[in-house]
C-alpha cells in the first residue's frame, strides 16, 4: 500500500536521489542544458529537506514518488514531480499535486506553480490535464530562447 509522508532528515536519501535520477533518465539528450537534478547528491537531499518541504510516496517504505514544495512570496513552487515508472498510471502524480494544493491553502497561497522544459512536450499535456496554465517562459543563463515554460493552478478555496 502507498503511503504519501513528508521526507525529513534523517531519511534514506540515497533511495530518493535513485528514484529522481530514474525517473528524469528520459531527458538526457533531449533537454539543453541538462536537468540540476544531475547535481543532486544524498547530502544536497538531506540540506534541502530543511528549506523545502520534500513529500514521498513510499510502497513497503521505499520512495516511489516525490514531489517538492518550496513556498514565494505568492505562490508555492513544485519541482521534481516524479514517479517510478513502476508506480505510473496509479494516480500518484496527481495525490502530489492535490497535495501541494492542501499546503497552498494551509499557507495562505493562492496559487501552485510550476516549471518543465520546452522539450518535454508529455510533460506540458499531463500538468494542463491537471489544470495548470501556461502563463510565461523562462530562458536558462547564456540562452537566449525560452528553455522552460512556467505553469501555474489556481487554487480554489472551501467557503466555510
Amino acid at each position: 500500500m502507498t503511503q504519501i509522508r513528508r521526507a525529513t532528515d534523517p531519511y534514506d536519501w540515497n533511495s530518493l536521489l535513485r528514484l529522481l535520477q530514474t525517473s528524469f533518465a528520459y531527458m538526457e539528450g533531449r533537454v539543453d542544458p541538462p536537468p540540476s537534478m544531475y547535481q543532486l547528491t544524498p547530502e544536497t537531499l538531506a540540506q534541502q529537506s530543511h528549506t523545502r518541504e520534500i513529500w514521498v510516496a513510499e510502497d513497503n517504505g521505499m520512495p516511489v514518488a516525490c514531489v517538492f514544495l518550496t513556498p514565494d512570496s505568492d505562490v508555492l513552487y513544485l519541482s521534481r514531480l516524479a514517479v517510478a515508472q513502476s508506480h505510473r498510471g496509479q494516480g500518484l502524480a496527481r495525490a502530489l499535486i492535490g497535495l501541494a494544493e492542501k499546503r497552498a491553502v494551509e499557507l495562505g497561497l493562492p496559487m501552485i506553480e510550476a516549471r518543465t522544459r520546452v522539450e518535454l512536450v508529455e510533460n506540458h499535456m499531463a500538468f494542463a490535464t491537471m489544470g495548470f496554465s501556461q502563463v510565461g517562459e523562462t530562458a536558462h543563463e547564456g540562452f537566449e530562447h525560452p528553455t522552460s515554460l512556467t505553469l501555474r493552478k489556481s487554487i480554489v478555496r472551501q467557503r466555510v
